[in-house]
């Protein structure tokens, strides 16, 4: 009852202590939480240009929604640097990039192409679909929860590869003014391939090793001048090779070293790369 009494007293007390300022504050050593603008602020326009995708695909605007997701993965490659650059990495901004990452490569795609082609098909366009969202979601949780030995490589098709497979597909078919009735079911295939590539053991490169920061020689310039001219020239056309070409890099790799090893030597190296023993992982 004393300190019911002494609340009820300190309640009524006509005198209340003012708000401590933000001098005071500091002062403390008080944490104040926030999030850092620059990083999210680039994953936000991820975000936003995966949801224009979307509107875009409802309007029969397919190659305008093609181009957004490709905005997308640039913005996506863009925030996880920025934040490395300039030391604003945190919680946050992983988890905020992982979901726009479901929304971006995985939701907008397969909307886009079911728009364009899949709705064709009925029952069967909608479930190729959601096996693509599905997969999506699957490959970003194992990225997000397994710890891997060796960064070159990544396990199963990224996301965004994937993703810019089906835009660029959709871009392509749509610039040469090709039907997409009449693609239906090269659709399907595209589309459900690309979906079982993200949640394989197929080992892609990652290109992490890669350390743009050294020098290069004169002529590496060049290249990457000449690359910017070819992607101009029909950039639907060269995005399609491109990002087709490393889907199918996966594969050949993995009938390569079946070949080489026998019929377990495509997973050796993911064993190696995750120290998993041949009973699972530790």
């Amino acid at each position: 009852m004393a300190d019911l009494r002494e609340i009820g007293k300190r309640n009524t007390d006509s005198e209340v202590d003012p708000a401590p300022t933000s001098k005071q504050v500091r002062g403390r050593g008080v944490h104040r939480k926030g999030i850092y603008i620059l990083p999210n602020l680039l994953t936000t326009a991820g975000l936003f240009s995966g949801f224009f995708a979307i509107v875009q695909a409802t309007k029969g605007q397919y190659e305008i929604a093609a181009i957004a997701i490709f905005i997308a993965m640039i913005m996506d490659g863009l925030d996880g640097r920025v934040a490395r650059m300039t030391e604003t990495s945190s919680d946050f901004g992983v988890e905020y990039d992982s979901l726009t990452d479901m929304v971006a490569f995985g939701l907008t795609p397969a909307l886009v192409i079911y728009e364009w082609s899949l709705s064709s098909l009925g029952k069967l366009g909608w479930l190729a679909a959601f096996l693509y969202v599905a997969a999506t979601a699957l490959r970003l949780a194992r990225f997000n929860t397994q710890k891997v030995a060796d960064k070159r490589y990544f396990q199963g098709l990224p996301s965004p590869a994937a993703a810019a497979v089906l835009a660029a597909f959709v871009w392509l078919m749509e610039s040469y003014q090709l039907g997409n009735k009449q693609l239906a079911i090269l659709a399907l295939v595209v589309t459900v391939a690309t979906a079982l590539a993200m949640v394989s053991n197929i080992g892609y490169r990652s290109f992490k090793d890669l350390d743009l920061k050294d020098k290069v020689p004169f002529v590496g310039l060049i290249f990457l001048v000449f690359t910017f001219v070819i992607i101009a020239f029909d950039p639907p056309l060269v995005l399609f090779v491109i990002f087709g070409g490393y889907f199918l890099s996966g594969i050949v790799g993995m009938l390569m070293r079946m070949r080489r090893n026998g019929s377990k030597g495509a997973g050796k190296w993911w064993k190696a790369a995750t120290g998993e023993s041949r009973n699972g992982p530790d």
